[in-house]
């Protein structure tokens, strides 16, 4: 039985590292990993409470960068009280162009480190 895939052929694209949950410290980098095979390769898209994220590829000013592996990397993660903030939910979206075939990845949280809402009273 012959296993390989002719050039031609399409597979397709599937999930196979999703994001994980993050918990960062505000101006510092960030990644959140998404991985996916495919053939042809997926093209990776990352959303923000499902909307497109912004990314140096679309604007050469933005502090978030897509890599060539998928992930998604903050140069720096902004939160202010002006509504301007990377904090949320994100999931990545695998798509193969030609076919149109996409995955969507698990949701992940991008949360501020110690703004737990957890208090314990010590007795």
């Amino acid at each position: 039985m012959n296993t390989e895939v002719s050039e031609n052929a399409s597979i397709p694209p599937r999930i196979v590292e999703h994001p994980e949950d993050q918990y960062v410290v505000r101006n510092e980098p960030a990644t959140l990993n998404c991985k996916a095979e495919g053939h042809p390769a997926p093209v990776i898209t990352w959303y923000r409470y499902g909307k497109p994220v912004m990314t140096a590829n679309d604007n050469p000013t933005s502090h978030r960068m897509l890599l060539p592996s998928g992930q998604l990397f903050f140069l720096r993660v902004h939160h202010s009280s002006r509504n301007q903030t990377d904090l949320g939910v994100y999931y990545c979206n695998a798509t193969i162009t030609e076919s149109g075939q996409s995955a969507i990845s698990n949701e992940a949280s991008l949360e501020l480190a110690g703004t737990s809402t957890l208090r314990f009273t010590i007795v």
